[in-house]
C-alpha cells in the first residue's frame, strides 16, 4: 500500500460504484436507455450511459485498494448497487445493480492489470460489463477503456482505448475509440476525445457517428438526415454530486467500505498524517491476521454475493456471477 499522503480518501470499490449510482437526480441515464422506442435510440442511450462510467480522474493520488471480502452496498431510488472484492490476487472487484420498477440489472467484473511503459503507466480493466434491459429483452455487453497515467514529459491522467457495445438480439453495435489530445508541452491542457460510431452489424451499415469530449459534451450525427443532437453533457449529469449518506447505521455490514476506511480517511482528510500511518497500518494488520487464521483452519475465503469462475487460458481473468437475482436495497443511499 502507498503511503497516505498518496491516497485518494476513498476505496477503489466506492470509485467503481459511484460510476454507476452517482448521477445528478435530473438525468437518469438508465431510466433513458429504458425509455426509449426504437432498438437505436436504446443503444444511443447506452452509449451515453457507459460514457459517463468514465470518470475524471488526478495525477499522483490513487485510491485505497480494497481488502479481500470489502463490500459496498448504496441505494440511488429504485436502483440498488452491490460491489464485492472477490480477490486480490489477482486483484478483482464484482458488481451487481438491480431496478425492479425498470427491470434493469448490470453486472460487472473489474480486474486491473498494470503495465510500465517507460513515460507511462497503462493499466486495461480486464472483465466483462453487462446490462439487461429486461422490459426488452435486450443485453448489452461491452469492455472500458484503458487508464493511462502519463508520467512525461508532462504528468496526465485519462482514459483511452476503444471501447465495443454490442446488442446481440438487436445486431447493433457502437465502437468507440477514447484518445488524449495534448497541446505542446502541455500548455493548452488535455482534450479527452471519444470518436466513434454506431452500425447494423449485419449490413456494416453506420447509422450514427460519435464525436466528442468524454469530460464535456459528446454528440451524434445521424448519417442519412445529417441531423446532430447532443447525447451526453458531463456537467448535466456528474457536477455537483453528493456524497451518499447512511439511512439506516445497524444495517451496514462490518465489511463496507466506509467503516474499513473511516478512520483512514478522517485522518487524510484532517491532514493528520501521523493518524492517518496509524489507520493504514491497522487495516493492513487485520488483513493479514484474518489471512492467518484462515491458513491455520484450513479455510479457503469464498464470495459472499458472487460465484468466481477463471474463463481465458492464462487463468487470470475471471467472470463473476451474482448468487442472488436481486441486490437489495441498501442501508446506504446516494441523494
Amino acid at each position: 500500500m502507498l503511503p497516505p499522503l498518496f491516497y485518494f480518501p476513498k476505496s477503489q470499490l466506492q470509485c467503481y460504484g459511484e460510476s454507476v449510482y452517482s448521477t445528478t437526480s435530473n438525468s437518469n441515464l438508465l431510466t433513458q436507455c429504458n425509455n426509449e422506442q426504437s432498438p437505436l435510440e436504446r443503444l444511443t442511450s447506452v452509449v451515453a450511459w457507459s460514457i459517463s462510467t468514465t470518470r475524471p480522474m488526478s495525477f499522483g493520488v490513487a485510491p485505497y485498494n480494497p481488502i479481500l471480502g470489502e463490500t459496498h452496498h448504496v441505494s440511488k431510488g429504485n436502483l440498488n448497487v452491490l460491489l464485492e472484492q472477490v480477490s486480490i490476487n489477482p486483484p478483482v472487484s464484482a458488481l451487481h445493480a438491480t431496478d425492479k420498477k425498470e427491470h434493469i440489472e448490470m453486472i460487472w467484473s473489474q480486474q486491473p492489470a498494470p503495465k510500465f511503459r517507460g513515460t507511462s503507466i497503462e493499466a486495461e480493466v480486464l472483465g466483462k460489463r453487462v446490462l439487461k434491459l429486461r422490459n426488452h429483452e435486450e443485453t448489452y455487453e461491452m469492455n472500458s477503456p484503458r487508464l493511462s497515467i502519463r508520467i512525461l514529459p508532462f504528468p496526465g491522467v485519462s482514459w483511452v482505448g476503444n471501447v465495443n457495445i454490442l446488442c446481440k438480439e438487436t445486431g447493433l453495435v457502437a465502437e468507440l475509440s477514447y484518445k488524449s489530445s495534448y497541446s505542446f508541452l502541455g500548455l493548452g491542457g488535455n482534450s479527452k476525445l471519444v470518436q466513434g460510431k454506431i452500425l447494423d452489424s449485419s449490413s456494416l451499415n453506420v447509422l450514427y457517428e460519435i464525436d466528442g469530449q468524454w469530460d464535456r459534451t459528446v454528440k451524434v450525427k445521424d448519417t442519412n438526415s445529417g441531423k446532430v443532437k447532443v447525447i451526453y453533457d458531463a456537467k448535466e449529469v456528474i457536477s455537483g454530486l453528493k456524497a451518499p449518506i447512511v439511512k439506516d447505521a445497524e444495517g451496514v455490514l462490518q465489511t463496507e467500505s466506509a467503516l474499513i476506511w473511516g478512520e483512514l480517511t478522517q485522518a487524510i482528510i484532517s491532514n493528520d498524517w501521523e493518524k492517518a500511518k496509524e489507520a493504514k497500518k491497522g487495516v493492513e494488520e487485520r488483513q493479514k491476521k484474518m489471512l492467518r487464521e484462515r491458513e491455520t483452519k484450513g479455510e479457503s475465503w469464498t464470495p459472499k454475493n458472487f460465484v468466481v469462475s477463471y474463463s481465458n487460458e492464462s487463468g487470470l481473468e475471471c467472470d463473476c456471477s451474482p448468487i442472488n437475482k436481486w441486490v437489495p436495497p441498501a442501508p446506504i443511499t446516494a441523494l
